[in-house]
């Protein structure tokens, strides 16, 4: 793989000012894309583009768009930024997204919309507008953050779970639709990786029963990176995977073949035995 195949190339990141987001903005900047950022806070953002200009190759630039991803016309804007200056969009990377974990029973739909939004939603007006530039221009490629989530599904996160599964299946249908117009369309699933979205599970030295949980269920018995994703995601967007569409693909140290985590220990830490016992049914094995 080579880096050549990105320099210069124009690609939106939403969500990219932390996490997985930010770990995909590096390793693009690093080959010489010209990278904009887009999410919620310009603050995160302006710190994120500080750390990323000075990571960036010859060719590779770094641009900021604050946008709510829920809402397609600020996705539009976002869009807009990235294109500037080239009139093409080469790459999208939709992954701005939320997580919740609660028992069914305790749920209400607005917290069931409230995650949706965001993760298929957003995804959608990603997919969507800049479908549409590139459309026009030749073609791109376009990358999902999705989950094993949407695989495994597992206790406690309906939700999330319902969420990552549609968001594949609209990356496989967008993968069918765009894919006559050059434009390629996938989905990566990562397992558990220390974010700020994951600090609970990943950072808490003192209990570490749901984090060895996840690593007893993964063959390769280590948490992964926002910089194992962002390479994935890189190759991807590059050339190199030119016939790969419409895909979901685990990068998880192989735990979507084993069990789905069980997240109980940390659900009964923050809301107590009685109210899970009664709204949760039985403890797991």
């Amino acid at each position: 793989m080579t880096a050549a195949n990105l320099q210069g190339k124009h690609v939106l990141v939403t969500g990219g000012g932390t996490g997985i987001g930010l770990g995909c903005a590096r390793r693009l900047v690093a080959d010489g894309a010209v990278v904009t950022i887009a999410g919620r806070r310009l603050d995160v953002l302006e710190a994120a583009a500080d750390e990323l200009g000075a990571l960036a190759a010859p060719g590779g630039a770094v641009r900021i768009a604050a946008c709510d991803v829920t809402d397609e016309s600020q996705i539009e804007a976002a869009v807009a930024v990235a294109v500037d200056g080239s009139g093409a969009l080469h790459g999208a990377v939709a992954n701005a997204g939320k997580g919740a974990g609660l028992p069914i029973l305790m749920m209400h739909a607005d917290q069931l919309r409230d995650t949706f939004e965001p993760n298929v939603i957003g995804a959608f007006n990603t997919i969507k507008r800049a479908g549409l530039v590139m459309r026009d221009h030749g073609g791109g490629s376009i990358v999902a953050v999705s989950s094993i989530a949407g695989k495994l599904g597992g206790r406690y996160r309906a939700a999330y779970a319902a969420s990552k599964a549609a968001l594949d299946m609209l990356v496989k249908v967008s993968a069918d639709e765009l894919g006559p117009f050059g434009i390629r369309v996938n989905s990566v699933n990562p397992g558990l990786v220390p974010t700020p979205a994951t600090a609970a599970i990943t950072e808490d030295e003192d209990d570490t029963t749901v984090r060895e949980d996840y690593l007893n269920q993964m063959p390769i018995r280590r948490l992964g990176t926002i910089e194992d994703v962002g390479g994935f995601v890189r190759f991807l967007l590059s050339d190199d995977a030119g016939w790969i569409t419409g895909q979901a693909l685990s990068i998880d140290g192989g735990h979507t073949i084993r069990r789905a985590p069980n997240l109980e220990h940390a659900l009964r830490a923050r809301m107590g035995d009685d109210t899970l016992d009664r709204l949760a049914g039985p403890r797991w094995p």
